[in-house]
């Protein structure tokens, strides 16, 4: 009996510790995405800076509970002020076109028409189903080198992450969102994306869903 305990604390204990090491890698690979992007990552009650082209990730209109979405309408906001202040003369709308009748590009084009963005400073990406396929696509599709990011802070170190990886100079530009009280289950998400994106990146390679030919923003 004295056996079969100390062999169930002993393996306790190793899980404990596996456990232990797990949260701390977690935490440590996170403070560095913060660390290696922060600088980078502006305010724009503080002014962002101007590039040629902003990028604007998608999210659903909608939330889950019907009530509208701060992510996206955050997003959209930010992009329309951007383009209004001349600090973005292009827009990259990116995002998820699963069916007919799941349109987040022809959706955010739409309110950011009703908000002054005329359709010729727009280019709409259809396959723009993760943040690595955005930025994949920005840099290997529409030839984006330099751009602004926009989409919430919890959001842009990863983003920012992914695109440097991929030799595109950016700025991250912080849209507005939620309150923190409602983003407990967002960003435990978003420390497993982080995580997930090293993967995608160093080990297994990941390419988007959908590449197409080249075809450049400036043709």
């Amino acid at each position: 009996m004295r056996k079969i305990l100390r062999r169930i604390l002993h393996w306790w204990w190793r899980l404990l510790a596996l456990g232990a090491f797990s949260v701390t890698l977690a935490l440590g690979l996170n403070a560095w995405f913060i660390g290696k992007t922060a600088d980078r990552i502006q305010l724009p009650e503080e002014g962002c800076t101007a590039m040629p082209v902003a990028i604007l990730f998608g999210t659903s209109q909608y939330l889950r509970s019907g009530h509208p979405n701060p992510h996206y309408y955050g997003r959209i906001n930010l992009a329309a002020r951007l383009y209004q202040e001349n600090q973005a003369a292009h827009l990259l709308v990116s995002g998820d076109n699963r069916t007919r009748y799941y349109n987040e590009p022809g959706r955010m084009q739409q309110d950011l028409l009703d908000r002054g963005v005329p359709k010729t400073a727009m280019t709409l990406d259809h396959a723009g189903f993760s943040t690595f396929d955005t930025l994949k696509r920005a840099r290997e599709v529409y030839d984006i080198d330099q751009a602004i990011l926009i989409t919430q802070d919890y959001h842009l170190p990863r983003a920012m992450f992914i695109a440097e990886s991929l030799d595109m100079e950016v700025q991250g530009c912080i849209a507005k969102g939620p309150k923190w009280t409602a983003m407990k289950s967002i960003l435990t998400r978003e420390v497993a994306a982080r995580l997930r994106t090293l993967g995608d990146l160093y080990i297994w390679k990941r390419e988007p869903r959908f590449l197409d030919d080249p075809k450049p923003l400036q043709d």
